[in-house]
């Protein structure tokens, strides 16, 4: 079988016969590969001509978008599983690419409420920029007019695809993906659903399977770019004259020697020893330790080297290597013949200054399997008595089932080894001594992208050492690339171009369809509670009537609330205060206010929704007329979530409580739930 590219909406084959890939089990060939003769400066082109749509849609949308695609690849699921069982990963390998991807989906597709319902972001508060008010700057973010470029690597063809789409399309950017060719045959059986599936707009996903050739030469400035693979061939591409010369974001995420260390209280017989032998095998095993979160570096007191040693012998023998699809087998292939060859010559260096005390370099017997035709290679742990001498395993890794014990005598001497690597992914401490914890991850944090502290409280929800989560950064410093993938809100922010903005406040609410105080204000007579969702205008402001403050009103909220706070009930301790005599609640001000704006009479609005922020700004004493001022700052279409439930959005409302002097008492933004006009 011929994989085919998508190209400019069609599904087409390079020329030629093209590049074997083959069955990491069985060694059988699976498919070739070639993208000889494709036109990618067409390719870049089309993405972002045909992109208009997608940026058109809004942050809603398009996290519906998402939500929906997530459920349409979830029922097929299956499927991928059959395939992904050819590139040697478990059932449990798979389920970390195939789920762990979609679940990326469903995550950023909730992302979308915490976004307004627009097609731009407005980002932060707005600064004032003159003395009155009438000259002030914003900030906003539009989607880029290019194209997301992925350039994944072949240890999560479906993962490495998702975890990235998934983020630029909720940005409003389309992606041109470029998986590694040993595994794209998988990446290509999804990519022909999401497609086949309508979901997402014509443009929005393009692949190619087999070889990048002149694909970056083409990137413009409004293209991103990112890779995940090898340092060396990140630092290649990053360097390429079309990335420098119209300086395209270019995000690297690149292997890294991660390490995981043994807090010095994590004796034998604690929870959180055999927490971290369990922890270090998994990552040994796990895909068969082609993961760039992998535990490449295991740190131990060095009093505790031989019963670690020990255990995670004990657990490694237990480990049965064969195919996936072997009932009993725990770990499966590397990708492919010259991934393992790669692998067993990076631990042949290693050798030289660590020694191998579990598993060897020989061939294996794979359950299910003929271990001579597979990629198949025993789990290697390896020792290393003078970590800080023999400096080989902090400058060379076997991406593979290979990691090494180093021994440290002080926690700042194994924080000074974790930082030998030069910039990791990820660093993981097992101990359960808040003092240990804070003093390593407060040390480590500089050179390392994520820190994850384990310990037998979080143990059970704990997604361990390996496993990057959507709503967090991926990424490190240093040779781990130097970028940031994922990260919530955060990623969607890599594909979107932030630009001040300055005017009126007046006119900035126009450019950011946002209320911004001091902007100019529609009064309106009828209650805007009166009003559906769709009738409700940016602006519109009620002033409701006033009402003078009196003693009773605080000493009966002091009655009702319980907060007998003694500035509103104990006149006689006011001296040295800040305040001039008895002071009303704040929380009083806001019910007050809610009590002179809020429409008695039935109305569209559901409920109320909660309050963003509040300030009380200046004190409000019996004697002293307050009044309100309820101006519609923001509104937001919230969907149905099934036939019966009811069309409803979100509007943000701006209080301001001022006083008889016009001055600024309290100020609030409060959220209400209105019903739509039209279900």
């Amino acid at each position: 079988m011929k994989l085919e590219n998508y190209i400019a909406g069609k599904w087409i084959s390079g020329d030629g016969d093209g590049s074997p890939l083959f069955n990491s089990v069985t060694g059988e060939i699976v498919a070739t590969a070639t993208t000889k003769g494709l036109d990618f400066a067409a390719a870049l082109a089309y993405g972002r001509k045909s992109g208009e749509p997608l940026r058109k849609m809004t942050f809603q949308e398009r996290g519906l978008m998402l939500k929906a695609l997530a459920m349409y690849l979830l029922e097929r699921k299956e499927r991928y599983y059959e395939v992904s069982y050819r590139t040697g990963a478990t059932r449990i390998d798979s389920w970390i690419d195939i789920e762990g991807g979609i679940g990326n989906l469903f995550a950023n597709a909730s992302l979308r409420r915490q976004f307004g319902d627009e097609s731009y972001y407005v980002d932060g508060e707005y600064a004032p920029l003159g003395k009155n008010g009438t000259f002030i700057g914003h900030h906003i973010m539009v989607p880029k007019e290019g194209v997301a470029v992925h350039i994944n690597a072949y240890n999560f063809p479906i993962w490495g695809m998702l975890e990235k789409v998934a983020v630029n399309w909720l940005a409003g950017v389309p992606a041109v993906v470029k998986p590694a060719t040993v595994t794209s045959y998988l990446t290509e059986v999804m990519v022909r659903d999401i497609i086949a599936s309508g979901i997402v707009p014509q443009g929005a996903l393009q692949l190619i399977c087999g070889s990048a050739g002149d694909l970056l030469d083409h990137v413009q400035m409004q293209d991103v770019v990112t890779f995940t693979g090898s340092a060396s061939t990140g630092r290649m591409l990053k360097a390429k004259a079309s990335i420098i010369n119209n300086s395209v974001p270019f995000n690297m995420e690149a292997d890294s020697l991660n390490s995981s260390v043994l807090g010095p209280d994590a004796v034998p017989g604690t929870p959180e020893f055999d927490l971290f032998i369990k922890e270090v095998v998994k990552e040994i095993t796990v895909k068969c330790g082609q993961k760039c979160t992998a535990i490449r570096r295991i740190m131990v007191p060095e009093n505790l080297v031989e019963d670690v040693q020990i255990a995670v012998g004990q657990r490694l023998e237990k480990t049965t290597i064969g195919n996936p699809t072997t009932e009993g087998v725990r770990m499966g292939a590397l990708a492919g013949q010259d991934q393992m060859r790669e692998v067993k010559e990076q631990v042949a260096l290693l050798m030289k200054e660590s020694q191998i005390v579990f598993g060897n370099l020989d061939p294996v017997e794979a359950m299910g399997a003929d271990g001579s035709k597979g990629a198949f290679m025993s789990p290697i742990l390896m020792r290393n008595d003078d970590p800080f001498n023999n400096s080989a395993v902090h400058n060379i890794e076997a991406f593979g089932p290979v990691s090494t014990i180093l021994p440290y005598k002080t926690l700042d001497e194994a924080i000074a080894l974790t930082k030998l690597g030069l910039g990791s992914l990820c660093a993981s401490i097992v101990t359960n001594d808040e003092k240990t914890a804070r003093t390593f991850a407060l040390g480590a944090a500089s050179y390392h992208g994520r820190v994850l502290v384990l310990n037998g409280d979080c143990a059970k929800e704990s997604t361990g050492h390996g496993s990057p989560m959507p709503l967090l950064v991926h990424g490190g410093p240093g040779r781990a690339g130097g970028g940031e993938e994922m990260g919530g809100k955060r990623g969607v922010m890599h594909y979107m171009q932030r630009t001040a903005i300055q005017g009126s406040p007046s006119m900035i609410t126009a450019i950011t369809n946002i209320y911004q105080p001091g902007a100019k204000q529609k009064e309106v007579l009828l209650n805007p509670f009166m009003k559906h969702f769709e009738e409700v205008e940016i602006g519109e402001t009620l002033i409701t009537h006033k009402h003078t403050v009196t003693e009773t009103d605080i000493i009966n909220f002091a009655n009702v609330s319980g907060d007998h706070f003694y500035a509103h009930t104990d006149v006689t301790s006011l001296g040295g205060t800040l305040f001039e005599g008895r002071v009303a609640h704040g929380y009083w001000i806001l019910s007050k206010a809610a009590g002179m704006f809020v429409e008695n009479r039935k109305c569209p609005v559901l409920l109320n929704y909660g309050i963003d922020e509040a300030r009380f700004t200046k004190p409000v004493y019996p004697g002293m007329t307050i009044g309100v001022r309820l101006t519609c700052k923001e509104k937001i279409q919230q969907e149905k979530k099934d036939e019966d439930d009811i069309r409803k959005g979100i509007v943000k409302w701006l209080v301001e409580v001022y006083d008889q002097d016009n001055e600024t008492c309290a100020i609030a933004t409060i959220l209400t739930m209105v019903k739509n006009l039209v279900d």
